[in-house]
């Protein structure tokens, strides 16, 4: 389903969910028509290719309850529990506007302003620059945030990050990614079981006879060693559509986030500056590879670009200034740390009381600096009007 427009990309999106989680169990069935057809072979050598196929295609109509049972209870297992599995990964935890004020109030003005439900605040305490939303539904969206992000943006570039998360919400990336992210890992995990089994255990076929005898009771029905070939190549034909299914997510869905923050905040060039000082920054300590495809930008990315989850930087920023009318000011150095923790460090307090400013010597008292009687002019007195005092012709609204 081609996508042209914001509308049509969130419907798209709804139908790729579908179809990926019926792709999860087909995925599935192949698996276990592999395990079927390694089973066989285990148990008997001596049989033709072909009983192999039947007696395996058997094995799999009887199991077929139990693996569709089995995928199931794994998407409902991720479905309540994906977001707690994140934060474990992750380290993010939730924070509310007392613990984080400005950033709260950033993203709760977005919400209002566009009438959308306010999602959880959350705060990774990394240094990398990055921030990713979550959740498969309402209750469970969120919007988490590095506490590195935090401190080199500014608010109008916090804001736009805000936006570019929110916008995923709205258009349902973070259920289809989520989704991805659980086909891959059902099927990863049965497939790397799968493999270390097989290579390290002892298993032979054919008695250890020799070749001869081998080649010779593969014509007459030892098809055990094809079976087994077989197996291996279904498996890892399942392995690596699941890990193909993350990478076939359009890469339009970061061009559509920038250009719903845009939208929201009608700043391009916030949106812009933040991704020139996030470039090359987001790199997030321990967080697997499924959770970096979910941030704002991915600095992991594949072959020759090939792979590559989120469009370059520079990509995205050339939409943003011919489509937005932005402005790009190239790559942009981060805050000094230690300058902003020189400016931020607090002022001793000194006791109440008068007290005096070095800088002009005037005393203060405890609600503030008293004003100081200005020195008198050079000349003849003035009264409110500016017209000297000493001149009796002259009123307040003209000489007489």
């Amino acid at each position: 389903m081609a996508a042209y427009g914001l509308y049509t990309h969130i419907a798209s999106n709804r139908v790729r969910s579908v179809l990926l989680l019926g792709g999860l169990f087909l995925l599935v069935y192949v698996m276990v028509f592999a395990g079927a057809l390694i089973a066989e072979a285990v148990t008997s050598s001596q049989r033709p290719f072909d009983d192999y196929i039947v007696l395996a295609g058997r094995d799999l109509i009887k199991a077929f309850p139990y693996a569709t049972i089995g995928a199931a209870l794994w998407i409902v297992i991720a479905y309540f529990f994906n977001q707690s599995i994140i934060d474990a990964v992750t380290g993010g935890h939730e924070v509310t506007r007392q613990e984080q004020p400005r950033l709260y109030n950033l993203l709760e003005n977005l919400c209002i302003s566009r009438g959308i439900p306010m999602p959880k605040l959350k705060i990774v305490d990394d240094s990398a620059l990055n921030a990713f939303a979550s959740g498969l539904n309402r209750r469970q969206y969120s919007v988490t945030v590095t506490s590195g992000l935090l401190n080199a943006l500014n608010d109008r570039e916090m804001e736009a990050v805000l936006g570019h998360e929110l916008t995923h919400i709205r258009n349902g990336d973070v259920q289809l990614m989520v989704v991805a992210v659980i086909i891959a890992g059902v099927v990863g995990f049965f497939a790397e079981l799968f493999f270390r089994m097989f290579f390290n255990s002892s298993w032979s076929f054919g008695g250890g006879r020799s070749s001869s005898s081998s080649s010779d009771g593969d014509r007459k029905g030892g098809g055990a060693g094809l079976i087994i070939l077989l197996a291996v190549a279904l498996i890892g034909v399942a392995w690596a559509l699941s890990l193909v299914v993350r990478f076939a997510l359009s890469r339009s869905r970061e061009f559509l986030a920038d250009a719903g923050s845009v939208e929201l905040t009608k700043d391009p060039d916030a949106m812009i500056s933040a991704l020139r000082k996030i470039e090359g920054h987001g790199e997030l300590r321990g967080a697997t590879s499924a959770v970096m495809e979910m941030c704002i930008d991915n600095p992991r990315e594949g072959f020759a670009d090939l792979f590559a989850t989120h469009p370059s930087v520079d990509a995205r920023v050339k939409a943003l200034v011919t489509y937005a009318g932005g402005r790009d000011p190239g790559p942009l150095p981060l805050p000094d740390p230690d300058r902003s923790s020189k400016s931020s460090r607090p002022v001793p307090a000194q006791p109440p009381g008068d007290q005096t400013d070095p800088q002009s010597g005037s005393q203060s008292g405890p609600w503030g600096s008293a004003p100081q009687p200005p020195s008198p002019p050079n000349g003849p007195a003035t009264g409110p009007w500016g017209d000297p005092l000493n001149d009796p012709l002259n009123g307040p609204w003209g000489r007489r």
